[in-house]
């Protein structure tokens, strides 16, 4: 009896699981379809998902508006690189917070977590002039530099750091490790799992980020691909290229899916191999 009863909850539960993972694919798998579908088929409704004869004739149209190549690698390095920085100097400030005691830390850490209460786009005027005046409009470090480091991401890796044993990085010291190589060999192979999930969340956002890069980019080889799909034009004679804008999103939206799955895998990865050598 008791088998029975815990079994009709499980099978409600999972049924309400897969219903929510329909709604949240439903629009994914709208989007993918019509980018296929030739102009003149149904864009709405259910009826969207029936393709009766698809062609990359949208993705073609596509890449005669816009540079996508051009685009794509300005996504690509903005993101990686920008994800790559981030990652080494927020780890890197949070090594200091976590196991170091200096004069002014708890102070230092209050006011960086204090900064978190400030959305970046407040600062974005001042921001502008300064990129402006040492030089970096319509360059691809604009979307780099200014955030070179979080508050949220060092925030995020010194808590995890805090759970790190300070033998660990004593026992390092008496080896003779340098602080450096504490941090690089001791540190960071323990707080792996905490890395790459800082590194999934930062590599979509700065995927996804629109702000930025159209107020510091203004010419079109320079744009990222997320502002030059924005930037398409919404009307083609009579009619709205649907089909073509969503080709475009389709590009923008299913690398940032990839990417995520291939994070959290590497993440999962991350985490059973910390439980097998613990």
């Amino acid at each position: 009896m008791r088998k029975r009863n815990s079994a009709v909850p499980t099978a409600v539960v999972n049924i309400f699981m897969i219903l929510v993972i329909f709604v949240c694919l439903f629009p994914v798998l709208w989007m993918c379809a019509i980018a296929i579908k030739p102009v003149g088929e149904p864009v709405s409704g259910f009826n969207a998902l029936s393709i009766k004869s698809p062609t990359l004739e949208n993705f073609s149209r596509l890449f005669q508006l816009i540079p996508v190549w051009k685009n794509l690698f300005n996504s690509a390095f903005s993101t990686l690189l920008g994800t790559i920085t981030t990652l080494f100097f927020c780890a890197l400030a949070g090594f200091a917070f976590a196991k170091y005691r200096f004069p002014g830390r708890a102070k230092l850490f209050a006011f960086v977590i204090a900064t978190m209460a400030i959305s970046a786009e407040a600062g974005a005027i001042p921001l502008f002039i300064i990129m402006r005046k040492i030089g970096l409009i319509n360059s691809l470090w604009s979307l780099i530099i200014p955030r070179i480091a979080t508050a949220v991401g060092i925030f995020y890796l010194t808590q995890y750091m805090l759970d790190v044993p300070d033998e660990l990085v004593e026992a390092a010291r008496i080896d003779g490790c340098t602080d450096f190589g504490i941090f690089a060999r001791v540190i960071c192979p323990v707080i792996k799992p905490a890395l790459a999930s800082w590194a999934s969340l930062t590599l979509i956002a700065r995927w996804n980020d629109y702000f930025f890069p159209l107020l510091f980019l203004n010419k079109t080889d320079k744009y990222t691909l997320m502002v030059s799909v924005s930037l398409l034009p919404i009307s083609d004679g009579l009619a709205t290229p649907w089909q073509v804008i969503l080709a475009g999103c389709t590009l923008v939206i299913v690398p940032a899916i990839i990417l995520y799955l291939i994070m959290q895998l590497m993440q999962k990865a991350d985490s059973f191999a910390g439980a097998v050598k613990g």
